[in-house]
């Protein structure tokens, strides 16, 4: 009898807090995971268009379509885009695919900072023995930022700020 009157208890509590949660949208009843919850590679990529002028999204990566092979397979990111940066010199990058990192960028988000941050690494090492592949990157929790290494190290840094601002 004892056991039954505590697992009904249990059960109606369990209800009314996943109610509670559910029924108010004000940020302090939604709790932390989901106001923490990474935003998408497009998000990002239109947060930094807002933020400089000269960005504009190129594209929106698919499982089918990335050049990669990461979007959403094991270890890989969870959405990845292409974004163009004016400011790049088109005969610098002639001879590229309109949504080659070289052109402006790419946005990668992760399920984790871990996975992001191995990316990064991976990509550096990478670029420490090719130079001409090199890039700027920059890292903000599950968020990856790839720059064209043909913009200046000022110009690169607005995107750094525009990621943490």
């Amino acid at each position: 009898m004892i056991i039954r009157r505590t697992v009904a208890t249990v059960s109606v509590a369990l209800a009314a807090l996943s109610l509670a949660a559910c029924g108010s949208s004000s940020p302090s009843a939604i709790g932390s995971a989901a106001v923490t919850a990474p935003r998408t590679a497009e998000d990002v990529t239109k947060t930094l268009g807002e933020k400089i002028a000269t960005t504009k999204l190129v594209k929106v990566y698919t499982a089918e379509d990335d050049p990669n092979h990461l979007l959403g397979r094991p270890n890989g990111y969870t959405s990845k885009t292409a974004f163009g940066d004016s400011r790049v010199k088109p005969a610098d990058v002639e001879y590229l695919g309109a949504d080659a990192v070289e052109r402006g960028g790419s946005v990668e988000v992760f399920p984790d900072e871990a996975g992001a941050k191995a990316r990064m690494d991976f990509i550096q090492s990478v670029a420490k023995n090719l130079p001409a592949v090199g890039e700027y990157d920059y890292l903000k929790g599950p968020v990856l930022v790839r720059v064209s290494r043909f913009l200046t190290p000022d110009q690169a840094k607005e995107y750094e700020a525009a990621l943490n601002g």
